[in-house]
């Protein structure tokens, strides 16, 4: 059996239904007065939305998502820091040149880190150029096979230069500067691509 319809502004009372008043354009509006559970949970969450704003954004009980990520940068960082302090309390010149140097399956994994990571500026075979129809188009980066270490060529200086990049005031190589490769690379794997180097360059080195 349908309901009485009856004109008003809003139904009262449970089953009520109300032709609403304004009409326009030939439409018209019915009000039904909405069931308990529907009410309840619609005022539930507006006020779980307001206790839960103000928990999160007020209060130290939630951490925003930009504090977890600041947390977990910062945990990160740290954790670099103590591995780059732990390889470099086993690190020196001597340990680079006569064991990690002479180790192959260091060299294997440091030229694997190179390949992936050094090739676009100082080429394969470390002359930073790339052969193109038979001419030689140099690459962004330094020559690694010349003899020539611009800020030092002790294995300890290769080491510092590839895991923090070019120095401060240095112009770089025609204006461009090596990137700082200690933020993507462990400096496990640091050392390994500076043993790789030292690897190619024995006769160098040995001196």
């Amino acid at each position: 059996m349908n309901p009485e319809i009856k004109r008003g502004n809003y139904a009262k009372e449970k089953g009520e239904v109300i032709l609403r008043e304004h009409e326009y354009d030939g439409i018209q509006e019915f009000d039904q007065k909405l069931p308990n559970w529907w009410l309840f949970t619609f005022y539930g969450a507006i006020v779980w939305f307001v206790v839960y704003w103000g928990l999160y954004y007020h209060s130290n009980v939630y951490q925003t998502d930009q504090e977890k990520i600041i947390a977990q940068v910062g945990a990160l960082q740290e954790k670099k820091d103590a591995e780059l302090a732990a390889t470099l309390a086993s690190l020196d010149d001597e340990t680079l040149i006569g064991k990690w140097s002479t180790d192959p399956a260091i060299v294997a994994a440091g030229e694997a880190t190179y390949m992936v990571n050094c090739v676009a500026c100082h080429a394969a075979d470390l002359s930073a150029t790339m052969d193109v129809a038979g001419n030689k188009i140099p690459l962004p980066g330094r020559a690694l096979n010349d003899g020539v270490w611009e800020h030092g060529g002790k294995p300890m200086d290769v080491f510092k230069i590839i895991n923090e990049g070019t120095p401060e005031g240095s112009t770089g190589l025609n204006g461009a500067k090596m990137q700082a490769w200690g933020q993507m690379l462990s400096p496990k794997q640091v050392a390994e691509v500076t043993a790789y180097l030292i690897s190619r360059n024995s006769a160098e080195f040995a001196n």
